[in-house]
């Protein structure tokens, strides 16, 4: 089996996260998709950040007509920090044969020689990077590259739309825009 991995914060998941996901899934041939939210610390829960919970229910709802597309909860549910490594120790301890398809954005390529135990993260898994304007793709590191249609949304762009009472049609899926305003999250 085949699993591509996509982590972010997701505050809030969107459409782009979603358009990434699809396009990889179909280049690369994978059984599916895990959408692995990253855990921010408590004392870092303040107001610039949304709680995990509302993050993990917004990106289930995000989700939820999209059977190759799951929620993976493993960041969330440990303590500490949040390693890539030590995640994906876990996960190939669970899942043994599975091969993991770890999906980066073309701004982290550069920044791969400062990961934590990078050379041993590159045996486990497989870093597929998506292109994007204005980043460059050398990497001593194999990265494989996926061509993605540009969706130029970010979910920073969305949380100032929302507190700014702007349009977020088109961008957010919309059982999230129901739930964001449900809970008055980014200032809505």
């Amino acid at each position: 089996m085949r699993i591509g991995i996509l982590g972010g914060t997701f505050d809030p998941p969107h459409n782009g996260h979603l358009l990434i996901a699809s396009e990889v899934c179909a280049a690369l041939e994978l059984s599916e998709i895990w959408f692995m939210p990253n855990q921010i610390p408590p004392h870092k829960q303040t107001k610039d950040f949304t709680n995990s919970e509302h993050r993990l229910n917004m990106l289930t709802l995000a989700l939820k007509d999209k059977p190759n597309f799951k929620v993976q909860s493993i960041e969330l549910d440990r303590k500490g920090p949040s390693y890539t490594y030590d995640t994906i120790i876990l996960l190939k301890e669970q899942f043994p044969n599975v091969s993991f398809y770890f999906i980066i954005g073309a701004d982290m390529i550069e920044y791969l020689p400062k990961w934590y135990n990078i050379d041993e993260l590159i045996e486990l898994i497989t870093f597929v990077g998506v292109r994007r304007p204005g980043f460059q793709e050398k990497t001593e590191y194999n990265v494989r590259m996926v061509d993605v249609p540009q969706f130029d949304v970010s979910s920073s762009l969305l949380r100032n739309r929302i507190k700014n009472k702007q349009t977020t049609d088109y961008l957010l899926p919309k059982d999230v825009k129901k739930y964001i305003e449900e809970y008055h999250l980014y200032g809505s």
